[in-house]
């Protein structure tokens, strides 16, 4: 039998989500600007962007199966002291003098300047990504204090966490680093987020782990006559003795992943082509980036909210994520326009599509995966996740310096493929 504590309270774990993604919303806005002033171009922001996800492929999985066996808690006490760690190093790089250190001009790569602040830069993204495993190890949580009845609701609520965050983030990130302390302020905002997340995290939230018992079958022989041998034995499994090929022998499992590789792909390749494509082409400032963030995330909570309350009882999960799919796969069209108003148009139909497919998509993953390894399949997602998005952000700023908007076409062909490829759902 498996015992799950189902009486966990959310608000804590709802709010220390939120702070995580605000924490790393918060440097969107800018991040692009002080790469270009430290001498990078489109090809170097889209490295530093994929730093994070290529150490977090390292860690992720690890201290999933980490969080299976010594608890949900602990684990993400370590992930928030990584990013505390990696933010104060990050606000340590502003400050050093931009010494340079190798040039490069390339006809694909394009001509940058790798200097002092930049490697420092990428060490302190690196730093955050290897102990980068808080938001699997938050969905395994949310999976373990979640049933069958209330799963979808309880990955909503925790998407609008991240929403809000979002909204917050960027804004804040639009308001602070429009001063003339610039990135400075933005940035000791996350340092002070992030010590907030470690006091919630060690002092409201309640340690949630799964354990679980397998029954060993009888031997039916005389020696249970005599009591020399235990009528009924049970021992406990062990996590931690999961391979990590055994994951993709879990029924469902290696599709869902397949989708969740997808889905980062299309999503990264946008993440680092919109930022570029923002300032080079449009023309916008921090605030104006911020701005849209904020918008975006917006329109996504009211999705996640209401929207996807009511679109679950008539629709199911896995109808949901083709027509989420979809939408969201026509929007990055939209993206290839520089009319503002076929922008924010863009804007609300990702929010819609997003809002439908994604809590959707976690959900699915939660019940596939079930109670005994929750961790360790979410780890593992977030390791295609965390490849996926190095492939999405180096390709995107590869790309975008040698077909501009039209990058964002490749983005809606990645997303349609999750579209078509999940028809499939239906027969499971």
């Amino acid at each position: 039998m498996t015992i799950v504590n189902k009486q966990v309270p959310l608000f804590p774990l709802l709010l220390t989500n939120f702070i995580a993604t605000l924490g790393y919303s918060i440097v969107l806005p800018f991040l692009v600007f002080l790469v270009t002033r430290f001498g990078g171009n489109s090809i170097v922001y889209g490295l530093l962007a994929a730093i994070y996800p290529a150490f977090q492929l390292i860690g992720a999985p690890i201290l999933g199966r980490w969080s299976d066996t010594y608890g949900r808690k602990k684990v993400l006490l370590i992930c928030n002291g990584g990013t505390l760690i990696g933010w104060i190093i990050f606000l340590f790089a502003l400050f050093l003098p931009v010494k340079n250190l190798f040039s490069i001009d390339s006809a694909i790569l394009g001509a940058f300047v790798l200097t002092l602040p930049l490697v420092v830069l990428f060490f302190a993204r690196g730093l955050d990504g290897i102990t980068g495993g808080n938001v699997s190890v938050a969905n395994a949580y949310l999976a373990d204090v979640s049933s069958d009845e209330n799963r979808s609701k309880n990955f909503g609520k925790m998407a609008i966490s991240s929403n809000l965050g979002f909204i917050v983030g960027p804004a804040l990130a639009g308001i602070l680093g429009g001063t003339v302390y610039k990135e400075i302020l933005p940035v000791l905002a996350a340092v002070f987020i992030s010590i907030i997340a470690l006091f919630v995290i060690g002092f409201t939230l309640k340690e949630s782990k799964s354990r679980a018992v397998i029954q060993v079958p009888e031997n039916n022989n005389i020696r249970k006559v005599f009591a020399e041998e235990c009528k009924e034995c049970y021992r406990t499994v062990n996590p931690t003795n999961l391979k990590f090929q055994d994951i993709f022998k879990l029924k469902h499992i290696s599709f869902l992943l397949v989708l969740y590789f997808f889905i980062f792909l299309g999503f990264n390749i946008f993440y680092t082509s919109f930022p570029i494509n923002a300032v080079v082409r449009l023309k916008w400032s921090i605030t104006e980036i911020g701005i849209f963030y904020a918008v975006l995330s917006g329109i996504m909570v009211l999705v996640q909210g209401p929207v996807l309350r009511k679109a679950l009882q008539k629709i199911s999960e896995e109808k949901l994520v083709i027509i989420g799919s979809a939408i969201l796969g026509t929007n990055f069209i939209l993206f290839v326009s520089n009319n503002i108003i076929l922008i924010y148009g863009a804007a609300i139909l990702f929010a819609i599509g997003n809002g439908l497919m994604w809590p959707s998509v976690m959900s699915i993953l939660s019940k596939r995966a079930g109670t005994i390894h929750q961790g360790a399949v979410q780890g593992v997602a977030s390791s295609f996740g965390g490849l996926a998005s190095i492939i999405g952000l180096i390709v995107g700023g590869l790309l975008y310096n040698l077909i501009g908007a039209t990058t964002f076409v490749i983005s809606a062909g990645a997303i349609f493929v999750v579209s078509i490829m999940s028809f499939r759902l239906l027969k499971h």
